[in-house]
């Protein structure tokens, strides 16, 4: 299912660069014919000026300059379009190789399986305790975790799908809430959620990953790859 999306997205992906080569091929015979037409031109004033009464150098100066800096600014875009492809292709390859891996993205969610399920957190300063309550689908509170100090930034925990009285609780979809502090202050935190990447779609705005449970990202949205 997976290596079907890739292909069918590769080509169209394809389509999409060969309409920019076009493009950027156009861009820069437009700037040559410019070019060549300002030259033709001053050329035929410098032959038909007045001896009397030449052209002024510093005119032509100013000329000349204006002429450069444009095909300058053409050149500059046209190496902006390719970085900008080879970023893209890059990206896409990125993604293409997150398949089959379990990411973090922002969200409280949490998946049960018969495995367990996995969660995240992000500090936005290092924190004395954090602490994580579950909750099933109603907001019943099923398991609280004492995650202890931590530093500042993301890291992940685990569930073993019991609850605080040590009973197996039923596979499904469940939720999270993070609570942190240090020396007694709270210290901001972000809930993230994970989701293992099932397919990836590409498009002229970019990548989009397919995570379980149908659930779409886009691949700027994922912060950490967990395996």
């Amino acid at each position: 299912m997976a290596t079907s999306n890739v292909t069918d997205s590769t080509s169209s992906y394809a389509a999409l660069t060969a309409g920019k080569s076009a493009d950027a091929t156009s861009k820069a015979t437009a700037s040559e014919d410019m070019e060549t037409r300002f030259m033709t031109l001053l050329m035929t004033q410098l032959k038909n000026q007045d001896p009397l009464n030449p052209t002024d150098a510093n005119q032509m100066t100013a000329q000349l300059s204006q002429i450069s800096t444009v095909s300058g600014i053409e050149k500059l875009n046209e190496t902006m379009d390719k970085l900008l492809e080879s970023y893209s292709g890059t990206q896409n390859m990125q993604a293409a190789a997150m398949i089959g891996k379990t990411v973090l993205i922002a969200g409280n969610g949490m998946e049960l399986a018969a495995d367990g399920a996995l969660g995240g957190v992000n500090l936005d300063a290092a924190a004395d305790t954090v602490t994580v309550t579950i909750k099933d689908a109603a907001g019943n509170v099923v398991q609280t975790q004492e995650l202890g100090a931590q530093g500042a930034g993301i890291f992940n925990f685990a569930w073993d799908g019991k609850s605080d009285k040590g009973e197996a609780m039923p596979l499904g979809n469940y939720s999270f809430s993070v609570k942190a502090t240090t020396g007694g202050s709270p210290v901001t935190t972000t809930a993230l959620q994970a989701g293992m990447v099932n397919a990836l779609t590409m498009a002229k705005d970019g990548v989009s990953l397919q995570l379980s449970g149908n659930k779409s990202v886009a691949y700027d949205d994922i912060l950490q790859i967990m395996n």
